[in-house]
């Protein structure tokens, strides 16, 4: 088995919490099964009766501000960002950290935007400690193995949504 560290680059795309839920009419992507799954309106509707709190829907301040909290984590860390993209209801990264589990790479990107977006909305000391769920849990990582794969999916971040 090859250790995905020894990849070029992560693409990592991770959603906000409850726009994209398992059953979506768009199709939806269901743990350990390959490809998208049909709509399932059923299920969709369990999903959403599950719900812990309001869906997120970023606005453009606020997905600057995560784009800005990407920018810096990967400085900080001397990760290079070939590219990012935060739209309304998901984010996009493509970034190489050598020596790095891409799921660490992930979680600790989410973990600040996170922490950031609780700042700028006044949460900070409010009930659950200031946090709300931003973001569903886990999210999409495709390891990059070569620089024609690295070339496709950077165009797909920066011009393709």
């Amino acid at each position: 088995m090859t250790d995905p560290r020894e990849a070029i680059a992560y693409f990592i795309t991770w959603t906000t919490y409850a726009t994209w839920l398992p059953g979506d009419s768009r199709g939806w992507a269901k743990k350990k099964v390959w490809g998208i799954q049909p709509p399932d309106p059923e299920q969709e509707a369990l999903a959403r009766s599950m719900l812990t709190e309001e869906p997120v829907t970023l606005t453009s301040e606020q997905r600057d501000l995560i784009d800005n909290v990407i920018v810096k984590h990967c400085q900080i860390r001397g990760w290079h960002l070939h590219a990012r993209n935060v739209r309304t209801n998901h984010v996009h990264l493509v970034v190489t950290a050598s020596g790095v589990e891409p799921k660490i790479v992930r979680e600790q990107i989410k973990a600040w935007a996170s922490r950031r977006l609780s700042e700028h909305a006044g949460l900070v000391g409010s009930g659950k400690n200031g946090q709300r769920r931003w973001w569903t849990e886990g999210g999409d990582i495709e390891l990059i193995w070569n620089m024609e794969q690295l070339e496709a999916v950077i165009r797909y971040v920066l011009e393709m949504q």
